[in-house]
């Protein structure tokens, strides 16, 4: 007697999940439109107060090392990176509740593709913000170096995988109590923000933070946007910002993955 086999699912390879992820999650963004705009009126806000504040502050230049505009912007354009990416995990948490995690598990879609998709979907719209506040940001002051713009970006790509992959794990973490995940987003992610010297330098605030700062990674990461939009690639510190970069991707990854295995066990 013949025996029936079924076919396995198909697997497709990783590059290709993350394509179709990212392609799912940003229809939601299509679809929404007046999201993205909304999105762009906190970084215009904080450049709009923020930048007449610190022309005050940096006197003749010294204490910024150069123009107050330049040293500012890379420093809202990683603050739109971490905002970003740090609430992918809140899209999950509604998907876990209304069944459709348990769905996509059950597709031969690769477990690290729906993290980096989920969070390069998340890095779309910054490109375009990074662009707008940029442009608004010439007539100012600022000047453009594209080609080091675009490498820094890329370094906040990569480093945006690795919080978006964390921010994933902790909503399959707190699946069963929301207020959890937004606890400890909010928890972690402005003290991040303010010992990464995002708003102003560090320099000027007590010896004690500026120990802590070290141990920080979005520090290096800011200091390598900042000495990158600035126009130079000469500089070490954009190195630490890489490292710094593909050491939180990584560890995203890894804690992501193990998380997505436990919750389907």
């Amino acid at each position: 007697m013949a025996v029936l086999t079924l076919p396995a699912p198909a697997r497709t390879n990783v590059v290709t999940d993350v394509g179709h992820v990212w392609w799912r999650e940003t229809l939601t963004i299509l679809r929404d439109p007046f999201s993205l705009i909304f999105s762009l009126l906190q970084p215009l806000v904080f450049l709009g107060l923020f930048g007449p504040l610190l022309s005050g502050l940096a006197g003749n230049g010294e204490l910024f090392g150069g123009s107050s505009l330049q040293w500012f912007l890379p420093g809202v354009v990683v603050m739109i990176t971490m905002f970003g990416t740090s609430m992918t995990g809140s899209t999950l948490q509604f998907e876990i509740m209304t069944g459709a995690f348990e769905r996509i598990l059950a597709t031969p879609l690769s477990r690290s593709a729906l993290m980096i998709g989920r969070a390069l979907k998340e890095l779309t719209p910054l490109v375009v913000q990074a662009a707008i506040i940029t442009l608004v940001a010439i007539p100012f002051g600022f000047v453009l170096y594209p080609l080091h713009v675009l490498v820094g970006l890329l370094i906040l790509g990569v480093f945006g995988v690795g919080v978006g992959a964390l921010s994933y794990a902790l909503a399959i973490a707190a699946r069963k109590s929301e207020w959890i995940f937004w606890a400890v987003q909010q928890a972690l992610l402005f003290p991040l923000l303010i010992l990464s010297g995002m708003m102003l330098p560090l320099e000027t605030g007590p010896g004690w933070m500026q120990v802590v700062s070290k141990f920080n990674p979005l520090t290096y990461i800011v200091d390598a946007e900042r000495v990158l939009f600035a126009g130079s690639f000469g500089d070490v510190t954009i190195l630490r910002g890489l490292v710094a970069a593909l050491v939180t991707a990584a560890i995203g990854l890894w804690v992501g993955i193990r998380s997505i295995r436990r919750a389907t066990l």
